[in-house]
């Protein structure tokens, strides 16, 4: 039997590991044409090492942003350092797709990876050496622990209710601006609104009716709010809603168009239907405000004044 001399059971080594290494492992040439691609690149590109090699990089893959990596690589070359890629900043340099069962959620493999160079005897660099790794189970984990963070702070700012914002997050709003409007000196304008005779819903149909009529209630006020305003629950049955540089005239016309949507509601409750009307209370902001409260106590008897005269009205405050 024929011995194996040392180095040729090593050489035989190290390429087994070459191929089986769970990285990628690219060596291109100076002028990004490959010449190494392993095992890793080829079972998830589906081209062996025949099909890529001397082919130039950036023709075999087009998704791969040319200009970018070259700024990468550059003063790899130049300078003779490691160059470092992470996928917060690009999720990836070679568009794999993802076949993980456990980070199904992903359809293409997230990547970091080092790029280092290849230098001959003399030390000039000839060659680059791009490691790739698959860090889609670390990214898509990442992810969606930041989405499942970003519903938490959207949870704890919003009505559970009627999906509006919350009365602290529509206050904050109000206050902030406030303190803009005293600044500047624009107009805006607050709009409170209260459902009438809520009672009577809750002790004829039961609360679960009167959160259907909420509900229904916070749904028109949504459809009729321009990108800029801010609408809210205040309380109970009561919602607000902040109409930026919008004058008392403009949202009048706001107010009266939310009343009639309301008014036009039918709301079925257990094959009952329901109806409900709204009385609304403006405010337009004065300089002779010193705290947002005051701003709400006046848009508040502006709807009291509503609900003396009849219900189902709009009652603009006195400037």
């Amino acid at each position: 039997m024929q011995n194996i001399s040392p180095e040729v059971s090593e050489v035989h080594w190290l390429l087994d590991m070459f191929q089986t290494v769970d990285v990628g492992l690219v060596v291109l040439t100076a002028d990004y044409k490959i010449q190494v691609w392993n095992g890793f690149m080829e079972n998830h590109s589906g081209l062996t090492p025949r099909q890529v090699r001397d082919r130039y990089l950036f023709d075999l893959f087009s998704e791969i942003d040319e200009d970018w990596l070259r700024r990468k690589c550059d003063p790899v070359i130049l300078l003779k350092n490691r160059a470092f890629t992470i996928w917060e900043q690009r999720p990836f340099i070679f568009k794999f797709r993802n076949y993980r069962p456990i980070t199904g959620v992903a359809d293409y493999m997230y990547q970091n990876s080092t790029i280092f160079p290849i230098t001959d005897v003399r030390g000039v660099v000839t060659h680059l050496c791009m490691i790739i790794y698959d860090v889609t189970d670390v990214a898509t984990s990442r992810l969606e622990l930041e989405s499942m963070n970003g519903q938490l702070r959207q949870l704890s700012k919003t009505d559970f209710l009627t999906e509006l914002n919350n009365r602290g997050t529509w206050e904050d709003a109000l206050q902030t601006e406030f303190k803009r409007l005293k600044r500047s000196g624009h107009q805006g304008t607050l709009l409170m609104c209260d459902i009438d005779h809520f009672k009577r819903i809750n002790d004829g149909y039961g609360h679960a009716a009167g959160d259907v009529v909420i509900r229904q209630v916070a749904q028109a006020v949504k459809k009729n709010l321009r990108e800029t305003d801010v609408a809210g629950r205040y309380g109970g049955e009561e919602f607000a809603v902040l109409l930026v540089d919008t004058t008392a005239d403009q949202a009048l016309y706001f107010a009266e168009r939310l009343r009639k949507t309301v008014e036009g509601l039918s709301m079925e409750f257990n094959q009952q239907l329901l109806k409900a009307t709204v009385s609304v209370g403006i405010a337009e902001y004065t300089p002779d405000m010193l705290e947002h409260r005051q701003w709400i106590e006046a848009a508040d008897k502006a709807l009291y004044t509503s609900k003396a005269d009849g219900r189902n009205r709009v009652t603009v405050a006195a400037k």
